[in-house]
């Protein structure tokens, strides 16, 4: 199993020049890891999709009431991006009697990771976003 680990970079961080670049060898990205992505970033390109997504990141489960009130939507546009959200793999549904619980799938984007990471080379399995570093740690299953 993997970890990923998202940490703040100082501004005085190193950073690789063009001759180091150069000499690594090409990296190669599946069609299925550009076409998933893809599908995720069009996703979270939407405010009120990425405003679920974070909510669902604070919360184990929400009822859609719930949502609809944190979010001030209406519950037909609510359940519209819920449905997309679903449908994607990125949350997960849970229906107790007529109500519907709505809770984050982090498996989906351990996936996507993964997936990303697979690419890059032993050693090399970081990305930087400015003053952020996304790295990829192996861990142990207990």
């Amino acid at each position: 199993m993997a970890k990923f680990l998202a940490a703040g970079v100082a501004d005085d961080a190193p950073h690789e020049g063009p001759a180091s670049v150069a000499d690594r060898a090409p990296v190669t990205v599946s069609d299925d890891l550009v076409d998933n992505l893809v599908t995720l970033f069009k996703l979270l390109s939407d405010e009120t999709r990425l405003r679920i997504l974070y909510i669902l990141t604070q919360r184990q489960e929400l009822h859609v009431r719930a949502l609809c009130e944190l979010l001030h939507e209406s519950q037909p546009a609510v359940s519209h991006h819920l449905a997309l959200l679903r449908t994607a793999g990125l949350i997960e549904r849970r229906r107790q009697g007529k109500h519907n619980f709505y809770g984050l799938r982090t498996s989906q984007f351990s996936k996507l990771l993964d997936m990303l990471f697979a690419t890059m080379p032993e050693g090399t399995r970081r990305i930087r976003f400015d003053d952020y570093l996304l790295a990829h740690v192996e861990s142990s299953v207990d």
